[in-house]
């Protein structure tokens, strides 16, 4: 009798449970879709369509890049948070969306980062640099920053807008340093290099893409990077603790998430396909030539580097009259 009830239990536990074996086996049964809240031709389009090319061939399914530029990445970050839960509809963004916006964004945001969204894996880091022109005189950073003491309120520095990583990224220094420089905006970073090298400004804290072959030709000067380690594409240039400014750490980097409830066993799938691919020798040499550092860390780093990062950057953009708490 007990033999043939745990038959028919075992019968029925197999078809209750059979539409999710179903579910994890046919996943992906149509394409996949990866958002980015950016234009489509820049650096962080490139990475995804990377990815999205690899993916392709994992999961013997189409992977799409989806670009959704607007209000800094609010778009199409809403619009994941919005989809449907079922492993099709993917973001990728840079990590000011998830900790830099939920600080400075004017209004209500329409998303929580840990609540809206899973993470399922890094992707990739960009080294920020401290970026002047032999114009300025300045061969360190301590020079700079020494210039800066000794003229308060005077000299200007530009980023590439208000609310951007350059502008936060650079109060955070100023802030350290215990300067007071002019904060000078501009739309994007071109602007902002031209004046550099013309001497208008004095500094500009960037990523490589829009300043590389300007130093090399040698009309712009990398004082130091603002990551932990000196980075491979410039191992000449310090890092900000070796220039004199310990505690400091910044750069951008790239995650990929899923809508909130996605099914575990996608994301998952997605974060070992990832690491996989992030990690191979060819990938970090693909994503070398966008000036990316490939990272295939998984959730939980994602995860704890946003609750790093909103706690760092609270005091940061407050002092810098940016905060909307």
């Amino acid at each position: 009798m007990q033999t043939h009830f745990f038959r028919q239990f075992t019968c029925f536990l197999a078809l209750c449970l059979l539409p999710f074996w179903s579910l994890a086996q046919d996943w992906p049964a149509k394409p996949v879709r990866i958002v980015v809240p950016y234009p489509a031709g820049g650096g962080v389009d490139a990475a995804a369509r990377l990815v999205a090319q690899h993916l392709s061939t994992a999961l013997s399914q189409s992977v799409v890049v989806d670009p959704k530029p607007g209000g800094g990445t609010v778009i199409g970050a809403e619009m994941v948070s919005r989809a449907p839960p079922d492993g099709y509809t993917f973001l990728l963004t840079g990590g000011s969306t998830m900790s830099l916006l939920p600080l400075t964004h004017t209004g209500k945001l329409p998303f929580e980062p840990l609540v809206d969204f899973v993470p399922v894996s890094m992707v990739s880091r960009l080294p920020f640099f401290l970026i002047t022109a032999p114009a300025n005189n300045y061969n360190t950073l301590k020079e700079l920053m020494a210039d800066a003491k000794s003229k308060p309120g005077r000299l200007p520095y530009a980023s590439n807008g208000i609310g951007s990583m350059g502008h936060v990224g650079t109060a955070m220094l100023t802030q350290s340093a215990a300067v007071d420089m002019i904060h000078v905006p501009y739309q994007g970073f071109p602007p902002a290099i031209s004046d550099l090298v013309t001497g208008r400004v004095v500094m500009v804290m960037a990523d490589l893409a829009p300043v590389k072959g300007q130093i090399q030709a040698g009309t712009l000067r990398a004082l130091a990077v603002a990551s932990g380690q000196r980075s491979r594409f410039m191992p000449e240039v310090p890092t900000l603790a070796e220039a004199g400014y310990p505690g400091i750490e910044f750069e951008i980097w790239m995650a990929l998430y899923a809508p909130a409830k996605t099914p575990a066993h996608i994301v998952t799938r997605m974060g070992q396909e990832m690491k996989k691919y992030l990690e191979m020798p060819s990938t970090r040499e693909s994503f070398a030539k966008l000036g990316h550092e490939s990272d295939g860390a998984g959730p939980e780093v994602v995860k704890q580097r946003i609750e790093s990062e909103l706690k760092q950057m609270l005091p940061v953009v407050k002092a810098a009259g940016l905060s909307n708490k």
